[in-house]
């Protein structure tokens, strides 16, 4: 019996190992991924070598990965038919990490942690390949077993502490390739119990290439559909997937598959739930596309590759040319991850549209469940603003199916050269509007928001194909002048008495050139202030004083303003209750009477004076 070679790790290795071991790695469980990453690799090294005709050892063995635990010997064995290694690449690959540049990384691991404190070992980029020590956080010993490819080669057996030395020795009657035996410590038990070690495979490597079997059961039995092409993908498989990945018993709504060259390779496939549950009441969702390189993952409900209101996706993204840190825990690249955002959120933006346009039916279901995530990226996303406008869809004067700003548009009569809207609690309370006569009267259509935070929507959008969004109670409308009840002199004297009788609640009164129906109308005196945004500002400030104060409008044509200066001349105190009521009249129909005990009270004044003549 030989005996066995003992060698010292390198300087660096004593280093790397400790880097590793306390610093690197933010879970321990990576190391399972980090291994079964590697059994990846080497199986993939081999389908190659096959295709290319060179002569392989054990020929007709197939390519698969098995994981065992055994609680009892308190051990933990991966392995993998892949290409193996030779006695030279077990130390070069094991022994030294000069192969894999150590020197350069020790030296990066000093540089950055003099500028930022620490080990800096979150800051280096992944290309150094020490995936395979991430096994020393869990290991009292680690024994590796390996038989290369080439049919002249033969086995060898690599076992480590992780502290200053390995010894290697032949090993006879080995099948080709590697299995890596993990004797556990005292602290890191869990990882010898099958059931903590496949949640920990399904989690990072569901999908890797070759099949994985635990304890002789397989474990990654869905397939990363991603990788293949639309055409070899069945809507079976399609919707299998995606109950899988998203967690959910219904069918998707939507579903985008595509791949991309540039600005980096991508292939992704993304979802869109048939329900909200944001909108069902459930707390703010996290996104639910997964970061994947090679078809591990990466990151799991990634932050940052989609905008935050896009966080209703659900799916994989993946790429071979993500730059990552070495851990392959976090991207380290921070333009290109913003590049990679902006790709994807623009490609699914362009899908939304075009499903839009091919089926409204089913496009106006998606935007009743997620409408209001659209509307978070108008005003949140200046960058996608313009293709989100594109997806608005509302009811308007002129039709009870909402439509895109897009049709409004092409309706316009030839003089109209803005964009209206009314907010509303209701169509019917949109059509009875103040705000809406004048536009009604000049055959103008109009978009009814009855969502209160549209208006915030329509702020930040501001126009649309180059034409003004103008809220109603903004519209500079001038009718032709109606047959006035009052002559100019009396208009203007009972427009000084309403703003005497209001006083401070009322900036100033004037003569309306909007109204048709109505007595009168609250207009805002800041001009960048609709009463939609001041009930919203109401509700966000309860408590505190409102400083913003309303303009009135009459309408000396309607006969209650001929009554009032009649009244406000004979019955001065009579003339102030009604000028009063006419402005708390106006303020409901604007929905912003605060308070309506005081109105009340009036109204039964009024009432009792009414029945005593």
């Amino acid at each position: 019996m030989s005996t066995p070679e003992k060698h010292e790790f390198q300087a660096e290795i004593a280093q790397l190992l400790n880097i590793v071991i306390h610093s690197l790695y933010t879970d321990k469980e990576i190391f399972i991924r980090e291994l079964i990453s590697n059994a990846a690799d080497a199986s993939e090294k081999l389908k190659f070598l096959q295709t290319s005709g060179t002569e392989i050892f054990e020929p007709e063995r197939p390519l698969a990965i098995t994981v065992h635990t055994d609680e009892e010997a308190k051990t933990i064995t991966i392995a993998d038919s892949g290409i193996g290694m030779t006695h030279a690449e077990l130390i070069e690959n094991l022994g030294t990490i000069a192969h894999s540049g150590s020197k350069a990384f020790l030296e990066q691991i000093k540089q950055t942690a003099a500028a930022k404190g620490g080990t800096g070992a979150a800051e280096i980029i992944g290309q150094f390949g020490v995936g395979f020590y991430s096994a020393f956080m869990v290991a009292s010993k680690v024994s590796v077993h390996t038989r290369s490819y080439q049919p002249a080669e033969s086995g060898w057996s690599w076992t480590s502490d992780g502290v200053s030395s390995y010894e290697i020795e032949p090993a006879a009657d080995l099948p080709r390739g590697t299995k890596i035996v993990i004797q556990l410590t005292e602290a890191d038990q869990e990882y010898a119990n099958a059931h903590r070690v496949e949640s920990v495979i399904k989690r990072y490597s569901n999908f890797v290439g070759a099949p994985i079997e635990l304890n002789g059961t397989a474990v990654n039995t869905i397939n990363a559909i991603w990788t293949r092409g639309k055409s070899e993908v069945t809507d079976t498989e399609y919707e299998e997937f995606y109950k899988f990945i998203g967690h959910d018993i219904d069918a998707p709504l939507y579903r985008l598959h595509f791949s991309a060259d540039a600005p980096i390779d991508i292939k992704a496939l993304l979802f869109v739930p048939k329900h909200s549950r944001e909108k069902l009441g459930m707390p703010k969702t996290e996104s639910e596309v997964h970061l994947y390189c090679r078809k591990i993952l990466i990151q799991s409900k990634s932050k940052g590759l989609f905008p935050e209101w896009l966080r209703f996706l659900k799916g994989v993204v993946d790429s071979e040319d993500l730059p990552l840190n070495i851990s392959r825990e976090t991207m380290q690249d921070s333009a290109l991850m913003q590049k990679l955002n902006k790709v994807l959120s623009t490609k699914f933006l362009k899908f939304l549209d075009e499903e839009a346009k091919g089926d409204a039916e089913k496009y106006a279901e998606f935007f009743k469940e997620f409408g209001h995530f659209l509307k978070e990226g108008i005003v949140s996303d200046y960058t996608h603003r313009e293709a989100l406008a594109k997806l608005l869809r509302y009811e308007t004067s002129a039709s009870e199916t909402p439509a895109a700003i897009a049709d409004y548009v092409s309706r316009m009569p030839e003089e109209q050269k803005d964009i209206y809207f009314i907010s509303g609690s209701s169509r019917e309370a949109c059509l009875a509007s103040p705000y809406y006569e004048g536009l009604q009267a000049k055959n103008y259509e109009v978009l009814f928001l009855f969502d209160p935070w549209d208006e915030f929507v329509m702020d930040h959008l501001q126009e649309f194909d180059g034409k003004k969004l103008i809220a109603a109670e903004k519209a500079e409308i001038a009718l032709d002048k109606a047959e006035s009840k009052l002559d100019d002199d009396a208009a203007r004297l009972l427009c000084n008495f309403i703003k005497e009788s209001l006083g401070d609640k009322v900036d100033e009164v004037g003569i309306s050139s909007r109204l048709v129906d109505s007595p009168a109308v609250v207009v805002e005196s800041d001009k960048h202030m609709t009463s939609s945004m001041r009930r919203i500002l109401k509700n966000l400030n309860r408590g505190e004083a409102n400083p913003f104060k309303q303009n009135l409008e009459i309408n000396p044509a309607h006969p209650m303003m001929a009554g009032l200066e009649a009244a406000r001349q004979t019955n001065p105190e009579l003339a102030k209750q009604v000028a009063e009521q006419v402005f708390d009249n106006a303020l409901i129909s604007a929905g912003l009477l605060e308070d309506p005990n005081a109105m009340l009270k009036r109204i039964n004044s009024l009432l009792e004076q009414l029945v005593a003549k």
